[in-house]
């Protein structure tokens, strides 16, 4: 799923710039801290419904997109 779309969004006015799914209050460190603790997907949005399947697995693939792109050289 290619999404050109942001869906992580920073505003100093939001939660004092912390990290957080767009049109919602969610951090992203939210859902990374669900899945490090081997929580499935679906219990996140369970509890934050206000994110989207299509957002959590956007934020995801970016910052997997983001991790490979710092891992190799230039």
């Amino acid at each position: 799923m290619k999404n050109s779309e942001p869906v992580i969004h920073s505003d100093p006015e939001i939660m004092g710039g912390t990290p957080v799914f767009v049109g919602t209050r969610v951090p992203l460190e939210t859902l990374l801290d669900y899945l490090e603790a081997g929580q499935p997907l679906s219990d996140f949005l369970e509890e934050f419904p206000t994110v989207t399947r299509d957002q959590a697995v956007a934020a995801l693939e970016q910052a997997k997109e983001a991790l490979l792109a710092r891992a190799r050289p230039a």
